[in-house]
């Protein structure tokens, strides 16, 4: 059921007022601030436990109001925006003093992104302000793509919850640095390599070359489950294609589509989590680049 008006209107106040909520978008729930309130923004880090070396996502509802927040907005960043807004892609670039330090853990340069999911996005409207929104979890865990997901900790960090339903991609967003010549993708998400190469015309990196932390998710542990999470070549199982399993408890089923299976993932490691087994098996998906993001955040999550 989505939010009634009355509901998006009450959630714009408590933002205007420095008080956090929760938030569907379309990769995972967020856990969502005034972005140009050092104060909000404080709290969200410690409702989440989060190193303050770590910078949040700037979401925004409308691309004309990026030049606000950064110094450069070059003709990679117009094309991406165009090609790929509202969706699961997020821009690094150099950031306008609007954006408090707080943000971006001190960086001169700023992660941003406009989500496409009308609740995040009327829900931002509503606040007239931006907001510093990661996703709604406590560091290192599982991200929440249903509410169900979510954690009583986060829960009772927050003023409001607005449930949307399960989020479409299910996986984080794709994070681009446009900071220098090159163009790196910085985390792999709902938005390929491949996608981007074809809108730029032109060769894209992945991974970083730096020490600085331009993004979320770049911790070689992250999204992780409370059980151990160990990858396998094969899980022994009648049924064809790709398989979640835990040891003598059960097995289930994943989609064979990345899109499919990524829209499922963190669902199911909720699920497994709750039997609390002394392991989780995952069965090694594909070596594709389609399935580059559920590659990465499966090697995250058992490091």
């Amino acid at each position: 059921m989505e939010p009634t008006a009355e509901a998006i209107h009450h959630t714009g106040e408590i933002i205007r007022a420095g008080g956090l909520v929760i938030l569907p978008t379309e990769t995972v729930y967020g856990l969502a601030g005034d972005a140009s309130n050092p104060d909000a923004v404080a709290k969200i880090f410690e409702a989440k436990g989060r190193p303050p070396e770590n910078p949040l996502i700037v979401h925004i509802a409308n691309i004309e109001d990026v030049r606000k927040f950064v110094l450069k907005w070059d003709d990679r960043a117009e094309k991406l925006a165009t090609a790929f807004w509202p969706g699961p892609i997020t821009l690094v670039l150099p950031k306008s003093d609007w954006v408090p330090e707080i943000v971006t853990a001190g960086l001169g340069s700023v992660a941003i992104r406009m989500p496409d999911h009308s609740v995040a996005l009327d829900v931002i409207l509503a606040s007239g302000t931006a907001l510093a929104m990661p996703s709604a979890n406590l560091f290192m865990g599982l991200s929440p793509t249903r509410v169900e997901h979510l954690a009583p900790d986060i829960v009772a960090s927050v003023e409001l919850v607005l449930d949307g339903g399960p989020c479409k991609v299910g996986v984080e967003s794709t994070v681009v640095d446009l900071t220098s010549d090159h163009v790196r993708v910085l985390r792999p998400g709902g938005v390929s390599i491949e996608q981007i190469s074809r809108v730029l015309g032109s060769e894209v990196i992945l991974g970083s070359n730096e020490v600085e932390m331009r993004s979320p998710g770049m911790y070689l542990k992250h999204y992780s489950p409370k059980s151990p999470l160990r990858l396998v070549s094969k899980i022994a199982t009648n049924e064809c294609g790709l398989t979640f399993g835990t040891p003598s408890v059960r097995q289930i089923q994943m989609p064979t589509n990345p899109e499919a299976y990524a829209a499922r993932l963190y669902d199911v490691l909720f699920q497994l989590d709750k039997l609390q087994p002394t392991e989780i098996l995952v069965e090694s998906p594909p070596i594709d680049s389609d399935w580059l993001a559920i590659h990465d955040r499966l090697k995250k999550a058992s490091a």
